[in-house]
């Protein structure tokens, strides 16, 4: 088997691979549309070919978003709610309170303000209420005056609580992507691109997404019916900040329309018109440029910090406020809720890790505790997840109830394995993505459904330990590592799920200076021993205690006791332009020892 630099394993216990692609290719790309040979390179590693170079590099909304009326009860949707807003009836909004959810209320609470109607949003209590519409909710809705409601992240297993707004004469549209069971809840409409009878190509827009879609379906029908001939008809481009932000934090691919939809979203967000993302990141202190990285690890996380350790409602209130002390005072009490949320995530981190290490390690891993916070177990299934390269549950436990959060590998479908699983009768309800999954489960029951997953993970993945690899698109030395270059990477944003940040090799190289930042993250510059060139560079979270038997000597100690050895290091390029600097900084993702 092919490998970088002959790395088989390397200080984290990882083989390096290059990226699939085939030079030639990426030469005739490089030759034909005139860029850097690099740009060339690593587009044939993403399967890009001359045909769809062009809309890759500069994909636009009216190249790829697709009509909306394509998704199955979507004009039925847009039917009704045109009825309720020419009417006049008050509209609620029952969202999420992840940053999916909150994006798409915050969208929806704009848009039905934008053309006149009165909207009210409901975000449930994560601790108190749990995932999805709850009957309490939906009838106090009405109570308040609502005689519609919408959901939006949620709402595709919710048969009960449905039930009873129906049979309360609630009318519901259930706005969702996450997958259903082969029974449809009861609803005015329910759309959502991953129905068990939906033939739509798009199952991979988030909920921020198909929430766009549902905009925009009910935008051109009010033209249509004349609303505008009175009043201003709403730009929806200026919204495209919230699509972009809910589509990088739900870790959705970004191809097709999701690429449209987060490349032009984040130019509307650099124009800071939306004055709550605008605040978020001064509290962040976010200087430079935003890019998917901030909205995926510097704004995302803030929006989350309130659904889980603070009030749920108050990321969707930060996005849709059209008051700037208002929004300065949400955005700097979520900045103090997330640092909040890391402390709490650590405590919760420790003892899972030390429960698993404990019971051992099988082909998925179930960690479980009283008490434990469950706005952080998604985040701890996914350290999990990485620590010990299996598919990884977390369940916090109350009153005899478990709420859990899973985060998968690839080859594992961990959603429809969950949903599986509470059609079985294990689970009070559940489902999710292929990669990630959401559950409720009775305590009693949390053996038999850890052995439910056990099987299907045994089954997907076998029972040997697996290797994890690294995908490396290509080596640099050191002193190619420049500004030009980072710029020339740019063109092939923005990066995430489906299309990774380039990943480059920097062979051969020393420590010449290394510490410790931040408790656990380590700073070094390099040298490359030879031409004198020097190279910034940060690794994060390397400082942990290696896990229980490992043999791996780790990236943090080995770089603050370097003593004269040579690395390989495997990251990311990225501009550094703090405090005016024009330079380039390495983000370690991985350390291997140069061998002689």
């Amino acid at each position: 088997m092919e490998t970088v630099l002959g790395v088989e394993r390397s200080l984290s216990g990882r083989r390096w691979r290059p990226r699939d692609g085939d030079s030639r290719t990426g030469l005739s790309l490089a030759q034909r549309f005139g860029f850097p040979e690099i740009v060339g390179r690593l587009l044939a590693g993403r399967g890009i070919g001359e045909d769809e170079c062009e809309r890759f590099l500069a994909p636009t909304i009216r190249d790829c978003l697709p009509d909306p009326s394509h998704l199955k009860d979507m004009d039925r949707a847009v039917e009704r709610l045109v009825h309720a807003i020419r009417t006049g009836e008050t509209i609620a909004v029952f969202g999420d309170y992840d940053v999916d959810g909150a994006t798409s209320s915050a969208l929806l609470k704009r848009f039905f303000e934008s053309v006149g109607a009165h909207a009210i949003v409901y975000i449930p209590d994560r601790q108190r209420e749990g995932y999805g519409p709850n009957t309490a909710a939906l009838l106090k809705l009405q109570a308040q005056g609502a005689s519609l409601v919408v959901t939006v992240d949620c709402g595709i297993t919710s048969h009960v609580p449905l039930g009873a707004a129906a049979a309360a004469k609630l009318d519901v549209i259930v706005v969702d992507h996450h997958l259903g069971e082969p029974s449809i809840p009861p609803a005015v409409a329910v759309v959502n691109p991953n129905r068990i009878d939906e033939s739509s190509p798009h199952g991979v827009l988030a909920a921020v997404g198909v929430t766009f879609l549902l905009v925009a379906g009910v935008n051109r029908a009010l033209r249509e019916a004349g609303w505008y001939a009175t009043r201003p008809a709403p730009d929806l481009v200026q919204w495209l900040d919230l699509v972009a932000l809910g589509t990088i934090c739900d870790i959705v691919p970004l191809t097709g329309v999701n690429r449209a939809l987060v490349t032009q979203g984040l130019k509307v967000m650099r124009r800071r018109g939306n004055i709550g993302i605008a605040a978020l990141s001064d509290a962040a202190a976010v200087g430079e440029k935003l890019d998917a990285y901030h909205a995926g690890f510097i704004l995302g996380p803030r929006v989350n910090a309130g659904g889980r350790v603070g009030a749920s409602d108050l990321g969707s209130r930060l996005l849709s406020t059209d008051d700037p002390d208002e929004a300065r005072g949400l955005a700097e009490h979520l900045h103090v809720l997330n640092a909040e949320r890391r402390a709490i995530e650590a405590g919760v981190l420790a003892a899972a890790i030390e429960q698993v290490e404990r019971s051992g390690i099988g082909p998925l891993i179930v960690a479980s505790g009283q008490g434990w916070h469950p706005g952080v177990i998604g985040i701890v299934a996914s350290r999990l997840k990485d620590r010990f390269n299996r598919p990884a549950c977390v369940v916090a436990l109350s009153d005899g109830v478990g709420r859990g959060s899973g985060r998968s590998v690839p080859g594992l479908a961990l959603g429809p394995a969950v949903l599986a699983a509470q059609q079985a009768g294990l689970l009070i309800n559940g489902g999710g993505h292929a990669m990630a999954a959401g559950f409720t489960v009775e305590e009693a029951k949390l053996d038999a459904f850890r052995d439910f997953l056990m099987a299907r993970a045994a089954e997907a993945l076998g029972n040997d330990e697996p290797v994890s690899e690294l995908r490396i698109d290509g080596s640099i030395a050191c002193a190619a590592a420049t500004p030009d270059l980072t710029e020339v990477l740019d063109q092939l944003g923005p990066f995430g799920t489906g299309n990774s940040e380039p990943r480059f090799v920097i062979p051969n190289v020393r420590v010449i200076k290394a510490d410790i930042v931040g408790g656990a993250h380590v700073r070094c510059i390099f040298g490359d021993g030879g031409g004198g060139a020097r190279l910034k560079a940060i690794a994060f979270r390397v400082l942990d205690a290696p896990r229980e038997g490992s043999t791996d000597i780790g990236i943090g100690p080995a770089l603050l006791n370097a003593q004269g050895a040579s690395f390989h290091l495997a990251g990311h390029l990225r501009a550094d332009n703090w405090q005016g600097r024009n330079g380039v900084q390495l983000l370690i993702d991985d350390v291997a020892v140069a061998r002689s």
